[in-house]
């Protein structure tokens, strides 16, 4: 598919023959746009942008998008921007209960395909922003393969309220203190006035700010990178750095699988476990391990890094640090630095060169970022639980949890929806000591994932996080802190155990041992599972009915059921 530059620019696959149909129409239109004769030869590259005024995530991009078209052409390139569908957590999160959200990604991905690969574009400049677009960046550039860099969208600033710092993640959680009458709604309607004061992602290590880390640990992104403010200068340089680096690697026919490999995969979840990050990581890397082609076991690498990485920082919601810390104190490049002896530092990266050459850059700040000699923990910050409920593993952030002595177990309360779970903390059934289960949220069974970190959030605010614990296969966040155990694999749509436990089961989560588990034989789990259909809700036509229909185990991804008539170069 694509072919190899020699001097200058022949060989791109985006010249076509003179005088064949797809140069004639083409130029007829760009002719329209424009776009002289001598620039029609010129790298074609795609600036995937996902602005949208929806959302504070994304209401800077085009700004963005500018900066990096400008030094495009400026280092002689063709810039064409591509839009795609911009999903939100806090926004288009309202419509079936946040069924859309994990179905967003896939979307995005051959939202890309169709207007880069129909197009025969020559590389990509991925403006990655929400939680969403990042993995789906990453997938699209590893399934096309074609030369590719993410810049990143950035955080938001917070802002006071009541002499207070308030964030979005303070907004989330006072849904609790509403629900079990701790608070107003005239305070909570203060908070969501202050909340948010600029553009970007939430301020938290949620799933948007963690996966930014992951696109600099996997190499796709420019060192230093992340995470970044949105309204900062440094953000804007980097977005012009990256549309001079991108016409560098059309010239060296630097694709994203020779960076994305297994041992950079391998770099990512190890930093992901390093600083806590989201528990959707795990899901995301799947996926571009998946889109990938490659043949590594994402959910055991975390299995192994969880054990052997320490946690070195501790952000927001995991800890004192905000995220702007995080930043100041050498971000994502100081993290690897500190993390050196767990990376494979000869993986390439966007900047053609290994890891190595671009760590120990800078001042670090071991108040923040500690060395693995004086960790947090000696544990990492993510963990993955096995046992009877979980065969095939489910995620716990151990970098928000407090367990006496590692274990925490009680009666099961069982829900088959968020709406009803909290419902059941507003009227008191969920008590102290208790283990929500809720289930039937997973991907297939949404059919999308459906919401589960408002109860989580919700927990918070009712303060009792470390008095129940959240067993579900439903969406988390990664603002989502307390005990709460996610994606549950198998999901109980496809016959998980889940779908078969009953309320009052007793229920064991078990840190030390890294166990989940149901007190009930396994004979009577096999005549529950022997005796009861599993009822999927309905599937609405459309979008999610075509996402059930398509998407694979949670265990490669969720990613749509590929494509084995045809390789990708």
């Amino acid at each position: 598919m694509n072919h190899i530059p020699q001097k200058g620019w022949p060989g791109l696959r985006s010249n076509f023959p003179e005088g064949s149909t797809k140069w004639a129409v083409r130029r007829a239109q760009w002719r329209a746009l424009g776009i002289e004769p001598d620039d029609m030869t010129k790298p074609k590259i795609a600036v995937v942008n996902s602005s949208s005024t929806l959302s504070s995530c994304y209401s800077h991009l085009d700004d963005l998008s500018r900066h990096v078209q400008e030094s495009i052409r400026g280092a002689g390139g063709l810039a064409f921007e591509i839009r795609t569908v911009a999903p939100s957590d806090f926004v288009t999160s309202a419509g079936r209960d946040a069924r859309y959200l994990m179905p967003s990604r896939d979307l995005i991905v051959n939202d890309i395909e169709v207007m880069v690969e129909g197009a025969l574009l020559d590389g990509m400049v991925c403006l990655s922003s929400c939680d969403k677009t990042t993995p789906a960046h990453l997938m699209a550039a590893c399934r096309l393969n074609i030369p590719t860099i993410l810049v990143i969208g950035g955080y938001q600033d917070w802002g006071s309220c009541g002499g207070l710092a308030i964030d979005i993640d303070d907004v989330y959680e006072s849904v609790g203190a509403l629900a079990t009458a701790t608070m107003s709604l005239k305070q909570l309607t203060a908070r969501t006035d202050c909340a948010i004061s600029s553009a970007g992602v939430c301020s938290g290590l949620g799933t948007a700010n963690t996966m930014h880390i992951m696109a600099e640990a996997l190499g796709m992104a420019l060192p230093g990178s992340a995470p970044i403010r949105a309204t900062g200068t440094r953000m804007r340089e980097l977005a012009a750095q990256a549309g001079i680096q991108i016409l560098d690697l059309v010239r060296d026919n630097l694709k994203p699988r020779d960076i994305v490999t297994a041992a950079a995969l391998c770099n990512a979840v190890t930093v992901c476990v390093g600083v806590g990050g989201s528990v959707n990581a795990v899901r995301h890397l799947s996926a571009v391990a998946t889109e990938a082609e490659l043949n590594l076991d994402v959910i055991a690498c975390f299995e192994q890094a969880g054990r052997e990485v320490p946690l070195v920082a501790a952000i927001r919601p995991n800890g004192p640090h905000r995220i702007s810390d995080l930043e100041a104190a050498g971000g994502a490049r100081a993290v690897m630095t500190q993390l050196r002896q767990y990376l494979d530092t000869t993986v390439t990266t966007v900047t053609s060169r290994p890891l190595g050459d671009q760590l120990n850059a800078g001042h670090i700040d071991e108040t923040v970022i500690r060395p693995c000699a004086d960790p947090i923990s000696i544990r990492g910050g993510l963990a993955i639980l096995r046992g009877t409920i979980a065969p095939g593993g489910a995620i716990v952030k151990t970098a928000g949890v407090a367990i006496p002595e590692g274990v925490f177990a009680g009666p099961a309360l069982v829900f088959d929806s968020e709406a009803d779970a909290i419902a059941g903390l507003g009227d008191g059934r969920v008590m102290e000591g208790t283990v929500v289960i809720l289930r039937g949220l997973g991907p297939r069974g949404g059919p999308g994932t459906v919401f589960a970190a408002g109860f989580a959030s919700a927990l918070v605010g009712a303060g009792l996080a470390d008095k129940v614990a959240l067993v579900t296969d439903g969406e988390l966040s990664g603002l989502n802190r307390g005990i709460v155990v996610g994606q549950v694999m198998p999901e109980a749509a496809d016959g998980g155990p889940l779908a078969y436990i009953d309320n009052d089961d007793r229920i064991v989560i078990n840190l030390a041992e890294g166990a989940l588990d149901v007190d009930v034989d396994a004979e009577e789990l096999t005549r529950r599972r022997n005796s009861r259909a599993i009822h999927l809700a309905p599937a609405p036509r459309g979008w999610l009915s075509i996402y059930r229909a398509l998407v694979q185990p949670i265990e490669v991804g969720a990613t749509l059921v590929e494509n084995t008539s045809e390789d990708h170069d």
